[in-house]
């Protein structure tokens, strides 16, 4: 045999072998990127639909926030005019107080006074008598 034929023999016997397992390999890489490219897509797809959801809420909650922001000036708007009711309630309060005080010294002085004309009365029947 020439040494051409033992190279070419030697080749094919140790590595031809082995270049048929780095193809079957190399194709079983690729069938796996292809899975793993596929399944990145997958996520890629979900994390779109969660992106659109997440815009959504966000567009619900800043909804939300405006009619809380609405409801607390109106809140706002009520309280104030709840303060200034209760405030004419008191000086009304007050000045009832008042009448109702001089009421009661008017009470006192009339019976006061009528005592007086009593005893001035009986002070002239003594004096008559």
């Amino acid at each position: 045999m020439e040494l051409k034929e033992v190279i070419t023999n030697t080749f094919k016997e140790l590595i031809l072998p082995e270049l048929g397992r780095i193809k079957e390999e190399n194709k079983e890489i690729k069938n796996y990127l292809s899975f793993i490219n596929k399944r990145l897509d997958d996520v890629n797809r979900r994390l779109d639909d969660v992106n659109i959801h997440l815009a959504d809420q966000s567009r619900r909650i800043d909804g939300t926030n405006k009619r809380i922001d609405e409801t607390n000036k109106r809140i706002d708007a009520i309280h104030a005019d709840l303060l200034k009711r209760i405030d004419e309630v008191n000086h009304r309060l007050n000045r009832l107080y008042e009448v109702i005080v001089r009421r009661d010294e008017h009470t006192q002085l009339e019976q006061r006074v009528l005592r007086l004309e009593q005893e001035v009365e009986e002070i002239k029947r003594k004096i008559t008598a």
